[in-house]
């Protein structure tokens, strides 16, 4: 009886929670030109709050039921083996490339002093887990209109002392896997795809049409509110590699050797019965540690929220390549306005279908991105730059740069400093309307040819 009860007790409150969903959250409204438009933000229904409310009703709080569906979900999604979820695409990067740093992976271990190749425009946190654990980032310039890697410098950065490749998809723009994978595998290299800009993006590969995050060793996702899908904090790292997806969890659950999941004990059956390093013989499995771990598991409320975004991710994929699409077309439908003379336009990489996560912008000479942007501004859209623009002109760099040690530059960083001068983007998240787009791309002619 208590246990119906209860049961009953919780079906009404989640029914109150859906009704007040729909009451109160969601109410939209017809689009007014000069409202403001955000360059991204959440787009969630009751699916989500109820999750959210159900978890908290268990208060389990850490990682349980929600987060395993979310793990055994993601990773069919993408068509993987592994899934681990953590609290942050930050986090997710850091882990992605800290399991590269493990001895368990012998000599194809990333050590300090070693090399991986990146970019400096970008996110700083595709770098910071390279620069904090003692390695060596070296950045490459990146194309203009496709703000990815330049993948004809590849070859010049390598080294002796080369171990891996980290970068990103920019803005849900997929970089050139071909040459990236076929170069990693020329040169035993690790690849790691930061895919936290560009989760649900595809690209073909020998006739095979691939999301990305998944071509590589190893990928990350972000789940913060701007992003492809939200938990509100949040991130994944995915891989196929039973060894490295070894390597992240023990990494991410304070660097133990044991696998039992919280609440659980002695799986193995081998709790009291082995040696580990200098430890006395039966020492207590669960407290041991091969490796200096962290903490960044994400909660099970987070993964209640994610389990239904997830289910609606492909209708958030459609949207945000109909909004990209209807929003360079009709810039480019104005004849008059002679768009492409005064703005680069964004362009997909060869063999790819982006999920986008923004509408790059470059202005050509004489076109003032302080001009441009501020005039966006002032009519209700908001902006944002190519994040760092170039990473190393940042005050983190500057002990780096006075020294001339801890990283290094291959050729001239030509396009990423002209990205931190000229380059700006607006959004094309899922819930913008068709109106929106419109006055988006109407305003954004206004500011280019005044």
């Amino acid at each position: 009886m208590e246990q119906r009860n209860k049961q009953q007790a919780r079906q009404q409150i989640l029914e109150l929670v859906k009704n007040y969903c729909d009451t109160y959250h969601n109410v939209k409204k017809p689009f007014e030109e000069g409202q403001r438009i955000p360059y991204a933000s959440r787009v969630y229904d009751s699916a989500e709050m109820v999750n959210l409310v159900d978890s908290a009703l268990e208060f389990w709080l850490t990682a349980g039921r929600y987060t395993d569906a979310f793990e055994q979900n993601m990773a069919a999604y993408l068509g993987v083996r592994f899934c681990s979820l953590v609290n942050s695409g930050s986090s997710a990067n850091l882990l992605a490339f800290m399991a590269l740093t493990s001895p368990l992976l012998g000599e194809r271990a990333v050590g300090r002093g070693d090399e991986v190749i990146t970019v400096a425009a970008g996110f700083p946190t595709t770098v910071a887990p390279i620069i904090q654990f003692g390695a060596v980032p070296v950045f490459v310039d990146v194309t203009i209109p496709q703000y990815n890697i330049d993948v004809a410098m590849l070859e010049e950065a390598l080294s002796e002392r080369t171990k891996a490749v980290m970068i990103a998809h920019t803005l849900g723009n997929p970089f050139d896997l071909k040459a990236v994978s076929e170069f990693c595998k020329a040169h035993d290299l690790w690849l790691v795809e930061d895919n936290c800009d560009a989760l649900g993006s595809e690209y073909t590969l020998d006739g095979v049409r691939k999301l990305t995050g998944t071509i590589g060793d190893i990928g990350t996702s972000s789940f913060y509110p701007p992003h492809h899908m939200t938990m509100g904090e949040g991130g994944a790292v995915y891989t196929d590699n039973p060894l490295l997806h070894k390597c992240i969890r023990s990494f991410r659950d304070w660097g133990r050797d044991c696998v039992c999941p919280s609440g659980r004990d002695n799986l193995c059956g081998h709790r009291f019965d082995r040696q580990y390093g200098e430890l006395p013989p039966g020492y207590d499995h669960k407290y041991v540690y091969s490796h200096f771990g962290y903490n960044l598991k994400a909660t099970d409320l987070q993964a209640a929220v994610g389990c239904a975004q997830l289910e609606k991710f492909p209708s958030f994929v459609e949207r945000r390549r109909h909004n990209f699409d209807r929003l360079k077309a009709v810039l480019l439908a104005d004849e008059a306005a002679r768009i492409e003379e005064k703005l680069i336009l964004p362009e997909a990489c060869e063999n790819a279908d982006p999920s986008w996560f923004g509408f790059l912008v470059t202005c050509k000479a004489g076109i003032s991105r302080n001009h441009v942007v501020q005039y966006m501004e002032a009519h209700g859209i908001q902006t944002r730059m190519l994040f760092a623009g170039n990473l190393t002109k940042h005050p983190c760099f500057d002990e780096m740069r006075a020294s001339k040690e801890g990283y290094r530059i291959v050729g001239e960083l030509t396009n990423t400093d002209r990205i931190m001068e000229d380059t700006f983007w607006i959004g094309v998240y899922p819930g913008m309307t068709d109106e929106m787009i419109d006055y988006m791309a109407k305003t954004l002619i206004e500011a280019a040819v005044q």
